[in-house]
């Protein structure tokens, strides 16, 4: 096949390779991972300490996401593959499975936190007293994921365009008329819900559980070693790909801070629901200024821009564990079938089921901000499990393999590595302890439902399918080990 010909000399090779690279800038680099880690959704769980909020982002974005961006840019610029080849050379096929699987698995409860979001703002559409309905909730999510199933199993093309588009519609336009009508709001006199003087600048200390809401900052700020892919694509990495990401990191505190700010201007905290705080938010000051009307549009903005996100996720972590598990055989055959489309949907229907499940627990769990936080937490305790090793491997990689070519190579490896990995355990760790939001609760049945969430999903699942892994489940082709490879 002409794809396999080689050319007549190297001259013609390294001139095809050449015309083959197509670079982008670092403004352009920077503009890509805003709107694939900014968002609105998380504005209503920091709103709750008001001015406190830009410490509480200032702290995580300096001490995680600076790091995980750096780090993850020296090793995708190093090697293919993505997490699982980077752990798996750092430190060995096992964890590099733990890696990807966690990659997939915090999913498993990302989905319904995200679709809480949505049946909470699709209520203001329709009738808000439904924002607090468990079997509204629950129903939401199980429609709305089974729907996207149904679509991303027809191979439907086009959904990252979606989700781009969701960056304007569903979070800087309605980000940016909340900030302005904050201001508007205040500037009629209107006294601010929450107190905006310097004493209030830090969180006020009711022991470790006072700290618990910082934990989910580290979910808004995930995946950026997804974007980390895109440094060989600069042509200087080395000088811009940090210009990139210091500039991602102004623009994303920028979407989080402002319109948490505006919201504690508006909404009480005692009042603030953590998955309509938003649409709160924004009928409050509609309604100040007698334009309520508008309330149910921007609703419809913010729940495609985020139906749209769930699109483009539903299928990426998903491929990448179906592809390692042929090549390794670490799934059983019946969850690697593809069907006529080439999508593996029937890990996307067993996820469904589990997705199905947890919904139930919106119907069941009388207070829908309780479950939404717990599902926020445990989602961040499994995804947080991958960055350690990842930095473990980093730094692994750079002793064992310091000739590897690399394309970026991120200044004080080490010292980077460090700083994240004790934050990424920190956060682990403090994401047991109940909030002190929800402190009239069970510490007990908390423990019991986060850890068990959290460690069996991440760390005994994969365990056993590792344990129980047969030669018989490799089903790749060597075609598909190559390009896994």
């Amino acid at each position: 096949m002409s794809a396999t010909d080689v050319p007549a000399n190297t001259g013609d090779r390294a001139a095809r390779t050449q015309q083959a690279v197509r670079y982008i800038s670092w403004v352009a680099l920077a503009l890509m991972t805003t709107s694939s880690v900014a968002s609105l959704r998380p504005a209503p769980t920091m709103a709750v300490y008001g001015l406190a909020s830009i410490f509480l982002y200032l702290l995580p974005a300096l001490v995680f996401l600076l790091p995980t961006a750096l780090v993850s840019a020296e090793l995708a610029s190093g090697w293919n593959g993505g997490v699982y080849k980077w752990v798996s050379e750092g430190i060995s096929k096992p964890m590099g499975f733990l890696a990807v699987w966690c990659q997939f698995a915090m999913t498993i409860f990302y989905y319904p936190s995200l679709l809480g979001f949505v049946a909470s703002t699709l209520a203001y559409v329709i009738n808000p007293d439904l924002a607090s309905s468990g079997v509204w909730t629950a129903l939401v999510i199980m429609v709305c994921y089974w729907t996207g199933v149904w679509v991303s199993s027809r191979g439907t093309s086009g959904v990252a365009g979606l989700a781009s588009a969701g960056l304007v519609i569903g979070t800087l336009i309605p980000g940016t008329l909340l900030v302005i009508l904050g201001i508007a709001f205040l500037g009629q006199g209107n006294e601010s819900a929450a107190p905006m003087t310097a004493s209030n600048l830090l969180p006020a200390w009711a022991g470790l559980s006072s700290l618990v809401l910082i934990v989910n900052n580290f979910l808004s700020y995930s995946g950026m070693e997804m974007n980390a892919v895109h440094v060989s694509s600069l042509r200087k990495p080395g000088r811009e790909f940090p210009r990139a990401m210091f500039l991602a990191m102004g623009l994303v505190l920028l979407i989080f801070i402002l319109p948490a700010l505006a919201i504690s201007w508006v909404v009480p905290a005692e009042e603030l629901s953590l998955t309509a705080g938003v649409m709160q938010a924004f009928d409050a000051v509609f309604a100040a200024f007698n334009s309520q009307w508008l309330t149910p549009i921007l609703g419809v903005m913010l729940v495609a821009a985020s139906l749209g996100g769930m699109l483009t996720w539903l299928a990426g972590p998903s491929k990448g564990l179906l592809l390692i598990s042929r090549q390794e055989g670490y799934l059983p055959p019946f969850l690697q079938k593809l069907n006529k489309h080439g999508v593996q949907q029937n890990i996307l229907v067993t996820q469904g089921l589990i997705t199905t499940v947890i919904a139930l627990a919106y119907a069941l769990i009388p207070d829908v901000s309780s479950v939404y936080w717990i599902f926020s937490v445990i989602t961040t305790q499994v995804y947080l499990i991958m960055y350690l090793l990842m930095f473990v491997a980093a730094v692994r990689l750079r002793r064992s393999h310091p000739d590897h070519p690399r394309g970026y190579r991120a200044p004080m490896l080490t010292g980077l590595c460090g700083v994240g990995f004790a934050a990424s355990l920190a956060a682990l760790l403090i994401g047991f302890v109940p909030s002190s939001q929800f402190g009239g609760g069970s510490a007990g049945a908390y423990l019991a439902i986060v850890a068990g969430g959290a460690l069996g999903l991440g760390l005994l699942v994969p365990f056993l399918f590792y344990r129980l892994r047969k030669p018989s489940w490799k089903t790749a082709s060597p075609d598909e080990e190559v390009e896994v490879a």
